[in-house]
């Protein structure tokens, strides 16, 4: 008998969480479904960020799954008394916000 192989699945870059020198977290890649899992657990070990300043410009592609990592940071952001505001929002990720009416959540303190 001979095995089939199995078929290649497609490794999808986990989304970066970098401290930058000024305090912020500063994300460049991907948040979709594909990568939020490990987004999240990425960032469980990193500190929420100094300044409380998240930079998104680096962020593409996003969906509604990336909406969602955002909203799990403002609750942990909540939970350990910081003031957390996102920046440079990709109009997409602003967009998929407003629809499911948390735009006020994701926009700059």
């Amino acid at each position: 008998m001979t095995k089939r192989a199995q078929p290649a699945v497609p490794v999808v870059p986990v989304a970066q969480v970098l401290r930058a020198d000024d305090g912020r977290w500063v994300l460049a890649g991907q948040l979709t479904i594909d990568n939020v899992a490990g987004v999240l657990a990425e960032s469980v070990g990193v500190p929420l960020p100094t300044t409380g300043r998240v930079d998104l410009k680096g962020v593409d592609p996003v969906d509604s799954a990336g909406v969602a990592v955002l909203l799990e940071w403002k609750r942990r952001a909540v939970a350990e008394g910081v003031d957390l505001a996102f920046e440079n929002v990709p109009p997409t990720m602003a967009s998929l916000a407003e629809l499911y009416g948390v735009d006020g959540l994701l926009s700059p303190a």
